[in-house]
């Protein structure tokens, strides 16, 4: 596991860019933290790394946003007001998942059983001064994922 830690939303949002800037076409994303951790500013960030330039908003209400940048596909799902994994056949889940794209998911506790597991999942806690990220891969891809994204961000936001 690997953390960084952010003092501000634009540091986190440079975690989320740095991420983009490694992450490959197709790659599961768990994003986990408590209400206002920054999970959307993450998200943001990372969209914007991969050249997206508009507004990145949190899909609370749509659960799912489709992102095309660059010739890549990346979906943003919220699934805070998801009342049971099962919605998420509704909302064509299936279909995502035939996808060559990056999934980026906040509240992924709230699809288990319908979501991919995580090739990355990213836990982020409130600090006193701030955001610990905290990296961990879960598969294959997503432990060489952390390991180049520790290597790019060696001695820069470490932990406190």
């Amino acid at each position: 596991m690997t953390t960084f830690f952010a003092a501000s939303e634009s540091e986190q949002e440079w975690i989320g860019t740095e991420l983009a800037a490694v992450c490959p076409r197709r790659c599961v994303i768990y994003l986990e933290g408590d209400l206002g951790a920054g999970k959307t500013t993450l998200a943001r960030g990372f969209l914007r790394g991969l050249g997206h330039p508009g507004v990145v908003k949190s899909p609370t209400y749509t659960l799912i946003e489709p992102y095309e940048v660059a010739d890549r596909l990346c979906f943003h799902l919220d699934l805070y007001r998801l009342a049971d994994p099962g919605e998420l056949e509704y909302v064509g889940i299936r279909d995502l998942l035939r996808e060559s794209a990056v999934m980026l998911v906040e509240w992924p506790e709230r699809g288990l059983g319908e979501l991919p597991s995580p090739d990355l999942r990213i836990r982020i806690e409130h600090c006193p001064t701030g955001r610990r990220l905290s990296v961990d891969g879960e598969s294959e891809q997503g432990q060489g994922l952390a390991s180049v994204l520790a290597e790019r961000m060696a001695g820069t936001l470490d932990a406190p």
